[in-house]
């Protein structure tokens, strides 16, 4: 199977840089044309198989994508972004948001820590990967529309990090990440 994995196309928070976890933010017309260049550049792909983020920003991204590329379109929570608690609607930038993203095992206050958030990821694409065994879904392609808290547990799922590269790894909006789920 292929993955494909993207991030929503930018929102009224991302140019505030603001914590943006549940808050279900708009996406900007920027946002808009952003889903649609991704769309144009995955017009040539079978996308068999697209799952969104339950929140607006994720949704109208992959409604966007599909209207050009086609697929069957699902919804599910487990891509819904991590709850950074008191965070929310701070700047993204604060010394404690920043601290409090490297301790995995902690919750944010009021909300959910990294290993929580892998949980919930991780059985999506364990899910996924088993589909693909117990099936001959071998050239199919699947396409997560997610977050960018979601997009690096992904990205882990496939590759080892460093404490550090995870803390600092960060996909723009509209961004392509691609992998064999074998």
């Amino acid at each position: 199977m292929h993955l494909l994995v993207t991030r929503h196309g930018e929102t009224t928070w991302n140019v505030l840089n603001k914590i943006c976890g549940r808050t279900d933010a708009p996406l900007t017309p920027h946002g808009i044309e952003q889903a649609h260049a991704l769309a144009q550049k995955l017009c040539g792909t079978q996308i068999d198989t697209i799952i969104s983020s339950p929140l607006s920003r994720a949704k109208e991204t992959a409604q966007i994508i599909q209207s050009v590329c086609g697929g069957e379109l699902f919804v599910d929570e487990r891509l819904i972004e991590q709850d950074y608690g008191v965070f929310e609607g701070e700047d993204r930038f604060s010394e404690a948001f920043l601290a409090n993203k490297r301790q995995f095992a902690c919750r944010y206050p009021s909300g959910e820590s990294m290993m929580m958030l892998a949980h919930r990821v991780y059985s999506l694409l364990n899910e996924l990967k088993t589909d693909n065994h117990d099936t001959d879904n071998h050239d199919k392609t699947v396409l997560l529309v997610c977050h960018n808290g979601v997009c690096r547990v992904i990205h882990t799922y496939f590759h080892d990090l460093t404490n550090e590269e995870y803390a600092q790894f960060s996909l723009e909006n509209c961004g392509l990440l691609r992998y064999s789920v074998k």
